[in-house]
């Protein structure tokens, strides 16, 4: 089945219970969107999130947020400024690590872009220790129920769509230590088959361990596709799957949410108008979960979901 008709048959059966867009205090005139998931740190709820201007493109910076009221998060004051986009975080041990998209220029234009990470046990003194591959973005960490790191990576380009049909890949191998994360482990981890198909492309958001000693994954999925005008649309969605870090299979790769999910709100460019960029979950007392993405490129937005992991277990 096209994955243009799985979202056309996922929007006609959905269940949301809340939608909701996130506001964003002390940061005028500029939009934030594809933040992390929100996280606690001493008692407190962060999150980092991609801040730049609506007319601009290629210039962000990331900014840690505080929660200070339902779907309302405030900038803190005098926090570090990285000179990234599309922040993630993943807890290794006692340490936090961020990472995102480091965009080069040369000459005042764009160059090339790599993932740049940083990582520390104090939120506000993390320090750089690593960048990716060259033009890779969606790279992710996740630690595993033996103690080990694992790696997604996410190669895309010409020479990956001659080979598999798919615009990217996805690829998954095993660190025993964060020292061990080079451009060259990534570059190199072994491909996952069967996820993406042909003119689809996508990537791991957020990985979670499962009790079950299975790996829980909020991506996304996307196609290109064309408005009701015959112009140019990039469909992002929110997807799910799991993952066995020891057989290597992936299996129940399902839609969890559609931009039609969100509240209504602009887009960055009209080619825009139909995405939603995972950031992942966080469960709730009820036993639901949150999913936070980013909307149409300058918007962020919430909606509660049922637990997409139910069959395979617990988040560890």
């Amino acid at each position: 089945m096209s994955l243009h008709q799985q979202k056309t048959d996922f929007e006609v059966t959905k269940t949301i219970y809340e939608s909701a867009t996130l506001s964003f205090k002390n940061v005028d005139g500029f939009d934030v969107y594809n933040i992390s998931i929100p996280f606690e740190r001493d008692g407190n709820r962060y999150l980092f999130g991609r801040v730049e201007r609506r007319e601009e493109w290629a210039r962000s910076w990331v900014r840690l947020f505080e929660e200070t009221g339902q779907d309302e998060w405030t900038v803190v004051d005098n926090s570090m400024i990285y000179t990234l986009e599309d922040p993630f975080i993943s807890e290794i041990g006692d340490e936090l690590v961020l990472g995102g998209t480091h965009v080069q220029y040369q000459s005042g234009k764009y160059s090339t872009f790599f993932g740049y990470f940083y990582r520390g046990t104090d939120l506000h003194d993390l320090y750089y220790f690593t960048t990716g591959p060259n033009k890779m973005k969606d790279i992710r960490l996740v630690a595993l129920a033996d103690g080990r790191i694992g790696v997604f990576s996410r190669p895309r380009g010409s020479e990956v769509k001659g080979q598999y049909g798919s615009e990217s890949m996805i690829g998954f191998t095993v660190i025993d230590k964060l020292e061990d994360l080079t451009a060259d482990v990534i570059e190199n981890a072994p491909y996952l088959h069967g996820i993406l198909g042909a003119g689809e492309w996508g990537g791991v958001n957020q990985a979670y361990l499962l009790d079950s000693g299975k790996i829980g994954i909020i991506g996304h999925i996307c196609y290109q596709d064309k408005d009701v005008d015959g112009k140019l649309l990039k469909v992002y969605l929110n997807m799910a799957f799991i993952f066995d870090p020891i057989t290597r299979e992936s299996h129940d790769l399902h839609l969890i949410g559609s931009r039609s999910c969100y509240p209504p709100g602009p887009a960055k460019f009209p080619y825009l108008t139909d995405c939603v960029f995972s950031s992942g979950i966080v469960m709730r007392g009820d036993g639901k979960a949150d999913l936070y993405s980013g909307v149409g490129d300058c918007q962020a937005g919430r909606i509660t979901i049922d637990y997409p992991f139910a069959p395979y277990g617990s988040i560890v």
